[in-house]
């Protein structure tokens, strides 16, 4: 049985009830989700871009989801303690799948930026939804359509016209139930012109015993001369799967940098859709896993190049240990017309182990000959001489391995712009190597009291 059926089912039975507790401006593209959900089939592992990640297996489980909109007893700003101390945010939360934010959220942001409550935005301000929302993300993609199906909310962050936002934003999806659940996401994010924002996403699930599904489609928007920097951090447990989308138009003159870390984690199954309509724009597109057990991460990107003069650096990483699978598709499309792009696209892995696999497709598509676009991939497992050389140094072996590990991570963590996000990674990975389960979402020694709900 296909497994998006339960899910069909419970709309058609409880459309009225996930219309009710939803807005206009959502509601109204969900015929349009539940058309594609009922003629699509799920692609089969091995096929096309899903060599190794199976949806019919992740999407079959009987997960709740709560379109009733129960409000789960949890107090974020309570149980969350923040793993980064020396930094200072506007922290705001999806508790599962409802937006909650703290007392003290908005206070420290300027003027002109808006951070809050998809619905609530939604009917606020429906011309903006109607201009954003649903329009870059495909929906025959079918974790989008599902997305677009079932989610009531969402979050928000609307940058406007020329305000530089110097604080970062932080968003903490917490997964926390008693059973097991499926929270369903959305995220709209919108940078006008001359606008300039950081956000910081982490994924944390609260209760390791239960199994989760976070569904998320994430929509971004970055207008001429604006700058978007977005950092994501998932920290799960290994009954979580994660199915994410994120879309991406880059409009005249616009920065972006993406950069995916997952340390702990179940199956994952990341997705960058990026576009480039106006010329001279630049993205910088980063990613790395930490897997062992039998954790599984699956990286898909498409960037494509529809205008002159823009510029594109892509790097994702991986280690794997024990029986861990990893995959890497990318894909640099290169319109004809495009002159003077330039692409670098490299996947580099460490296999650590017999069992361990992992999958590599890196793809270029060029349609014109005035461009510099490279793409490469290697797999292999630590330089033995290096660890000779280490260990004729007095270095025990465990240890020196432990340093090339975190050496070969250094530039994906090299990339943040965030001196103490990227000081507070290294350690994270530095303990993530050494074998370590505490991780950033019970790192409760790290802040003090007066910084818990502002670090």
């Amino acid at each position: 049985m296909n497994a998006l059926k339960q899910y069909i089912d419970l709309y058609k039975e409880h459309q009225e009830l996930v219309d009710s507790n939803s807005a206009e401006k959502l509601n109204a593209h969900r015929r349009e989700a539940l058309a594609v959900l009922e003629s699509c089939s799920l692609p089969k592992k091995g096929s096309e871009n899903y060599e190794t990640t199976d949806l019919e297996a992740i999407l079959a489980p009987n997960y709740g989801v709560n379109i009733a909109r129960v409000n789960i007893d949890v107090n974020p700003a309570a149980t969350f303690h923040c793993g980064v101390p020396n930094i200072s945010t506007a922290l705001f939360f999806n508790v599962n799948d409802i937006y909650a934010e703290t007392a003290r959220s908005c206070d420290s942001l300027p003027d002109g930026i808006h951070v809050g409550s998809l619905k609530r935005f939604a009917e606020e301000h429906p011309e903006i939804v109607e201009k954003y929302y649903g329009k870059v993300a495909d929906i025959n993609n079918p974790i989008v359509a599902l997305d677009t199906l079932l989610a009531q909310d969402g979050i928000v962050v609307w940058v406007k016209k020329g305000v530089k936002v110097e604080k970062p934003v932080q968003i903490v999806n917490i997964l926390q139930n008693g059973v097991p659940l499926m929270a369903v996401r959305r995220m709209l994010v919108i940078v006008e012109e001359d606008a300039e924002v950081t956000i910081l996403g982490c994924d944390h699930t609260q209760n390791p015993d239960v199994a989760f599904l976070a569904l998320q489609t994430i929509e971004m928007w970055v207008a001429k001369n604006g700058s978007l920097d977005y950092y994501e951090l998932e920290e799960s447990s290994e009954k979580t799967s994660r199915l994410s989308a994120l879309y991406l138009n880059q409009e005249e003159n616009s920065r972006v940098l993406i950069d995916g870390m997952t340390l702990y984690n179940g199956t994952t199954r990341n997705e960058y859709h990026t576009k480039f309509t106006g010329e001279n724009a630049s993205l910088k597109l980063l990613g790395m896993g930490i897997e062992d057990k039998r954790r599984h991460l699956d990286s898909y990107s498409r960037v494509e190049h529809l205008k002159k003069n823009c510029h594109t650096d892509e790097l994702f990483k991986y280690v794997l240990d024990d029986e861990s699978t990893g995959a890497f598709c990318g894909l640099v499309y290169v319109k004809k017309g495009a002159d003077k792009t330039e692409a670098y696209q490299s996947n580099r892995n460490i296999v650590g182990s017999e069992k361990a696999r992992m999958f590599s497709k890196p793809q270029l598509e060029i349609y014109d000959d005035d461009v510099k676009c490279s793409h490469g991939a290697a797999t292999g497992q630590l330089d033995e001489s290096q660890v000779f050389y280490m260990r004729t140094r007095g270095i025990p072996e465990s240890v020196a391995k432990l340093l090339l590990k975190q050496a070969f991570m250094a530039d994906v963590i090299d990339g943040i712009r965030i001196p103490a996000l990227k000081d507070r990674l290294q350690l994270l990975v530095e303990r993530r190597f050494a074998g370590h389960s505490l991780n950033c979402a019970s790192c409760r020694s790290a802040c003090s009291e007066e910084k818990e709900e502002s670090c």
